[in-house]
């Protein structure tokens, strides 16, 4: 039986349509499930939409339509990602959804509430309304939200508060021990300094006279589940957990979550209150959290204000799907920052993509079709092609384990860059002339390299990794039983039709 493997990313904020921090989640999520499933994982992944807060609601009534409206309206956009983006998440969760969703956020307040971890109290704080949370003065920079720059608004009012203070110790113990990993280490680092300075009790409901648009209280009808409350109970409510005491088949079977991947942002959010939540629930908790950077425009931080904002969508429907997938995949380094430059992209399209890979497709498939080369053994010539297969295989497998992404990427062009160096070195399409048997051991050997480039490539650009196989006349599917050993494809006999895989950006 495979062994199974839960991701899910942070559900995306419906007040506004996606951004390229959005496109950039859910890629790096999408290649760490592809990976899984092709080394023979049962890869259950999951995204969805947060729908309730103030945000939302504020937003809507400016527009003048209701919050439901504009939660559709963006949702359904997010849910047409996974075509734009070539995403190949299983479930789509929403917090509107009152069949799957707040079964579970009541099931896990009761749950909160019998452990004595739920409390009312008078209330008086600083609120961002862009983090949807409440903000301690030191947190401020000059006054104001050091993410949205804005001055936080003072509250008081009468909620129910979440005793997460009772769990710093715990969550401390969970990642000390590796229970719970926070990758990379710099936000592993970040994280600990907070711990050192205690987590706070945190609001988890607002009074429904002020918001009226949320999930009700189990038991008080006057108030809201606060948002972060509701939210995060989404990667157990994708699961069902609110459909019974023990949760459904999914649930038993998936949780724990094997890898949450979240922006920097709310790592505290998802390594403190969601932890906090799941051990005063009895629920197991999370496996690994996965931490991605921001990303900028051309050197500035992308914002309205400057109209520098890059829509993903237009993007992928321009360039193409996998042109924005690997620009993402290779130029933001795990966890850091990163930047979209447009001058970059075009020079990563049209070097990496058109000429280094999609060129060396091209050039070995002419010279095989056109010299009627159907014997493709491996068996001359080949102990230098099979070595750095060897080699590259070992450091990729090592760091996609680790959710390296950024290296798992440079590993496959490694192998690209590899055998256009054998191209250029053996000469094939002049050797052909005076030494047929080593031209045809060479192109072998190429098309060998080729077959492990498909399946290195295809959990960062799956659809080109699908091409370059149905040209080498293999299933486009990669099958997670195929051996990435030299030489394993024994009814290798004929390629098939070629293709320009990148034409090149002029």
């Amino acid at each position: 039986m495979s062994k199974k493997f839960y991701i899910c990313t942070a559900i995306a904020y419906v007040n506004g349509v996606p951004h390229l921090g959005h496109a950039m989640e859910f890629i790096e999520a999408d290649a760490i499930a592809r990976y899984k499933r092709m080394m023979g994982f049962d890869v259950r992944f999951s995204i969805g939409t947060d729908e309730y807060g103030v945000k939302l609601f504020n937003t809507a009534k400016e527009q003048g339509i209701a919050p439901q409206e504009m939660a559709d309206m963006n949702s359904a956009v997010f849910r047409s990602l996974k075509e734009v983006l070539g995403l190949s998440f299983d479930d789509f969760i929403r917090t509107t959804d009152q069949k799957r969703h707040w079964p579970a956020c009541r099931k896990i307040w009761k749950k909160l509430r019998d452990a004595g971890d739920i409390y009312e109290k008078e209330y008086q704080g600083l609120y961002c309304e862009g983090c949807e949370t409440f903000m301690a003065a030191h947190e401020l920079v000059e006054g104001k939200c050091p993410n949205h720059k804005k001055a936080p608004t003072l509250v008081k009012e009468k909620n129910y508060f979440f005793r997460l203070s009772k769990y710093t110790e715990p969550i401390r113990k969970l990642i000390d021990s590796g229970e719970l990993k926070i990758v990379p280490e710099i936000r592993k680092t970040e994280f600990m300094a907070l711990l050192e300075q205690g987590l706070q009790d945190v609001s988890f409901s607002r009074p429904r006279e002020v918001l009226p648009w949320g999930v009700e209280v189990p038991d008080d009808s006057t108030q809201v589940m606060y948002v972060w409350c509701d939210a995060l109970t989404n990667y157990i409510s994708s699961l069902g957990y609110g459909e019974s005491e023990k949760g459904s088949a999914a649930f038993q079977k998936y949780w724990p979550c094997d890898v949450q991947v979240i922006g920097k942002d709310i790592l505290r959010h998802h390594a403190g209150i969601w932890q906090g939540m799941l051990l005063s629930a009895g629920i197991p908790n999370s496996r690994a959290i996965f931490v991605h950077g921001f990303i900028g425009h051309n050197g500035e931080k992308m914002s309205k204000t400057l109209g520098n904002v890059v829509d993903p969508i237009e993007v992928a429907q321009k360039y193409g799907t996998d042109a924005l997938r690997y620009y993402l995949l290779r130029e933001v380094a795990t966890g850091h920052d990163g930047d979209f430059s447009d001058e970059l992209f075009i020079e990563r399209f049209n070097s990496d993509l058109a000429n280094n890979l999609g060129n060396l497709v091209n050039r070995v498939h002419t010279l095989v079709t056109r010299n009627k080369i159907t014997d493709f053994t491996f068996d001359q010539g080949h102990q230098e092609y099979e070595a750095k297969v060897h080699e590259l295989w070992k450091k990729y497998v090592a760091d996609m384990d680790q959710f390296d992404l950024h290296e798992g990427v440079h590993h496959a062009w490694r192998l690209v860059d590899f055998a256009n160096k054998k191209m250029e070195d053996e000469k094939p399409w002049s050797t052909l002339k005076i030494n047929p048997p080593a031209a045809r051991a060479t192109l072998c050997n190429l098309l060998e390299i080729l077959r492990h480039i498909s399946i290195l490539i295809s959990p960062f650009i799956p659809a080109t990794s699908a091409k370059i196989r149905q040209q080498l006349g293999l299933p486009a599917a990669i099958d997670s039983k195929e051996e990435n050993g030299w030489g394993v494809v024994k009814n290798w006999t004929r390629l098939g039709e070629a293709s320009i895989i990148f034409p090149r950006i002029e």
